[in-house]
């Protein structure tokens, strides 16, 4: 109320029209995205980091296409050095671009802000930077090696990164009519490889003052250290207080504190909804062998205290373990949204459980324009191994239709999900391991034992939701899997069927292609391709 406010007498003052914000509204203790005035899920991909410098090649291979696999979001980067090629001079030409495509295409954006760090590097910041590093000074790791990242203590390119982040969410609030954008992506998996802080002069300097106020505050909230009144040093410089974790920390507080700076200027403008993505902590575990202070679980109380300007903290997975990371990144302070993610056949599995059981409000495959290519992009070995991601991320076998299919299904029973979610009337189900056998889901009057399939290659793997419609109607909704319905503890009746559909939904009906009765009742199978089974029940 309070932005809207201020922005309503800037309108009067300078006379340009307010958009209709994207906001993130809690409802029944959940996280709710809306858009137009209507909650939105983002089913979505991520483009590769350099298909929007070429507005004409996306419109042909990608947005042409993104119907293909029931898309309405596409995650694009915004580049600092084509926005700002001249110091002080912006170039919005590929930016106005894409915002002309996504109306004509009737489609939403998530823009990716490449300003001062990509991947744990400075790679994407305008010539004019790149070439004074003694202005845009670089981080060092110990004994000087200077690091391809300009340093988070460098606060002169914080602050040019701010103004021109500034400019870009201006031209936005101006130019975005139809508000195509619905949020904007701070920088990308920032942090150091190689080292667990910054050794430059600079940052040693700080690194033997004393921890900043707010810091300390954070850490005893969060239970990190004990109070200050229980006898710190008068000098509690950051070894002091935090030992050995004191320069992931160090990192951590001056990276998040950098993108405060940046989202803060950049929504005073327009105040879209801004989040961080992560590079998760990985093995070998050390900080450095991952981008050391980037918003990793262990460091997410140090980017809460230190960038509240950024509504949540985006994990970027290609890990195996997907769902563990998704259940970690769902909190009450963090909603789940995913821009980048595997995109293997069992993303399909993912994503619906992402949505249905960790309320995402954004799920995005990366290189999302390779399911629609006939020789995808191969992303070399080289390149996996220095990431540190799995390459079985990256084999689309059986990921087009199946996820396809997925982003549609869960767009037609969206109104049931919101009318369900956050009760005992909707239960989620997935198989997070190989031994995994399946789960037993308890209702008022049923219980429903779930069987997993085996996993096969290039398939998805079990996954869905059971609701609850009544004490004797179910809907179920998944793969990979049978189902079985048994009556509560006790109660010695048999189950039975008054009417068994299976079916799907369009245009948010329900529409049954196979009423199932005699010896096809006995059975809910649900194989590779998302199903619904619509089943009344009885006892004798």
């Amino acid at each position: 109320t309070i932005v809207k406010k201020i922005l309503s007498k800037k309108i009067q003052k300078e006379g340009f029209k307010m958009n209709k914000i994207t906001e993130v509204k809690i409802e029944r203790g959940i996280p709710t995205l809306y858009v137009d005035g209507q909650p939105f899920w983002a089913f979505a991909g991520e483009v590769h980091n350099s298909a929007a410098y070429a507005p004409d090649r996306m419109e042909a291979e990608i947005w042409m296409k993104m119907d293909q696999s029931h898309l309405n979001t596409l995650i694009v980067p915004v580049y600092w050095e084509t926005l700002e090629p001249e110091e002080g001079s912006y170039d919005f030409s590929l930016v106005d671009s894409l915002l002309e495509q996504a109306v004509r295409f009737k489609k939403k954006l998530i823009l990716l802000w490449f300003g001062l760090w990509k991947n744990a590097e400075s790679a994407y910041v305008p010539a004019w930077m790149k070439q004074d590093s003694e202005t845009f000074f670089r981080a060092e790791m110990y004994g000087g090696e200077r690091l391809n990242t300009i340093s988070p203590l460098c606060w002169e390119a914080v602050e040019r990164d701010a103004a021109a982040f500034s400019r870009l969410m201006g031209h936005l609030r101006e130019v975005d009519k139809n508000s195509s954008v619905i949020m904007v992506q701070v920088e990308n998996e920032v942090g150091l490889l190689g080292t667990e802080r910054d050794y430059c002069r600079q940052a040693e300097e700080a690194f033997t003052g004393n921890v900043p106020d707010k810091l300390m505050d954070a850490a005893v909230k969060s239970g990190k250290i004990r109070a200050r009144e229980t006898g710190w040093p008068e000098k509690a410089d950051w070894t002091v207080v935090f030992g050995e974790d004191a320069g992931e920390i160090f990192s951590a507080w001056f990276f998040a504190s950098a993108l405060e700076r940046i989202a803060s200027v950049g929504k005073k403008e327009y105040p879209l909804p801004c989040y961080a993505n992560v590079w998760l902590k990985q093995f070998p575990w050390y900080a450095g062998s991952y981008p050391s202070g980037g918003p990793v679980e262990d460091m997410l109380w140090v980017w809460k205290a230190a960038a509240p300007s950024l509504f949540t903290i985006a994990p970027d997975i290609y890990v195996p373990y997907v769902s563990e990371i998704m259940e970690k990144y769902t909190r009450p302070d963090n909603p789940l949204v995913i821009p980048e993610v595997r995109k293997d056949a069992v993303t399909a599995s993912y994503a619906l459980y992402a949505y249905l059981n960790c309320h995402a409000l954004c799920y995005a495959p990366f290189g999302i324009e390779d399911l629609w290519q006939k020789e995808p992009d191969v992303i070399p070995k080289e390149v996996t191994e220095a990431l540190n991601i799995d390459p079985l991320s990256f084999d689309m076998t059986g990921t087009k239709e199946t996820l396809g299919e997925v982003y549609r299904l869960l767009g037609e029973i969206k109104s049931l999900y919101l009318r369900y979610r956050g009760t005992t009337h909707l239960k989620c189900f997935l198989k997070n391991a190989e031994g995994e056998q399946g789960c037993y889901l308890k209702f008022k009057s049923y219980d429903m034992e779930i069987r997993y399939l085996p996993q096969q290659v290039g398939m998805p793997t079990a996954a869905g939701a059971v609701f609850e419609l009544d004490e004797n109607n179910f809907l179920i909704v998944g793969m990979m899997c049978n189902v079985c319905v048994h009556t509560k503890p006790g109660d010695h009746r048999k189950v039975d069927f008054i009417r068994k559909e299976a079916g799907t939904y369009s245009d948010g009906q329900w529409r049954c292609r196979q009423r199932q009765n005699g010896d096809e009742k006995i059975v809910t199978m649900l194989y590779d391709m998302p199903e619904c089974v619509k089943m009344e029940l009885f006892k004798y």
